[in-house]
Order: structure tokens, then sequence, then C-alpha cells
């Protein structure tokens, strides 16, 4: 999975708000403790400091989403997290993502906060972010 890829999957996926571009795909690679799990068309990217993991973001391509390749990446990420240390995952998501809420929900993410007004859109008043939790012990 190169940056360019990565890019251009999230540039896809992301249509509402600015998407990442290679050179921040790259610059996150190349930091320590980062993560990346799944395939160029379906990925999580995330880092583990001590005991905790943030997924910075999840991707599908809208040509591949219901596939079951988001929860797939989403699980070995998690796998991964625990491997190098981590108890808990959190996660930022817009408010009105529906699906990846319900993603995030069946893999026992629960709410532990909110950001409001965090996701700024191209064309419409800014989301709210919801942070979530999951116990990567249990």
């Amino acid at each position: 999975m190169t940056p360019t890829a990565l890019a251009a999957t999230h540039r896809a996926a992301f249509t509402t708000e600015r998407p990442w571009s290679a050179v921040e795909f790259a610059d996150l690679l190349a930091q320590r403790g980062v993560i990346l799990c799944g395939i160029t068309s379906a990925f999580v990217l995330g880092r583990v400091t001590f005991d905790e993991a943030e997924i910075l973001t999840i991707a599908t391509h809208p040509d591949r989403r219901r596939k079951g390749l988001a929860r797939a990446a989403l699980a070995a990420f998690c796998d991964r997290a625990v491997r190098a240390g981590a108890a808990t995952a959190f996660l930022e998501v817009a408010a009105d993502n529906d699906a990846a809420r319900a993603l995030y929900a069946s893999e026992n993410f629960t709410q532990v906060g909110l950001r409001r007004a965090y996701y700024h859109r191209v064309d419409g008043p800014p989301a709210d972010a919801v942070v979530l939790r999951r116990d990567l012990t249990a």
C-alpha cells in the first residue's frame, strides 16, 4: 500500500471532508508506532502510544463497501494494537456517519465524548465528532 494509493482511496471515501494527501500518508507511515491494516481499497491507519491505540482514519473505496473489508481491517488493527501493548482503542467518527457508527458499535466501541463542530465540511456546516473507545483486553 503506497501513500499515493492510500490517498486515492481516502479521496474516494471522503467526499464531504478534506481527504488526506499522499504526503500526509507518507509522513504518518514514517512515524514510530504506526499500524496500517487492510488492503489498498479498505484500510485502517492508526498508532499505538504506550497502552492506547488511536485509529486515525479508516477508509473504504465506495466500490468496495458492504463486503466486510473495513470490519476485517479494523479487527486486524485491534489485534496488532494489542500485540504492540495497547489495552484500549480510541477513534472519532462524524456524528452523521451512520454506517461507520453501526460498524463501530458492532465491534464494541462505546461513546465516551463529543467534539462539537469538529469535522469541517466542503459544503455545509461542520459535523460533530463522536469519540469512541473500546477495551482491547476483554
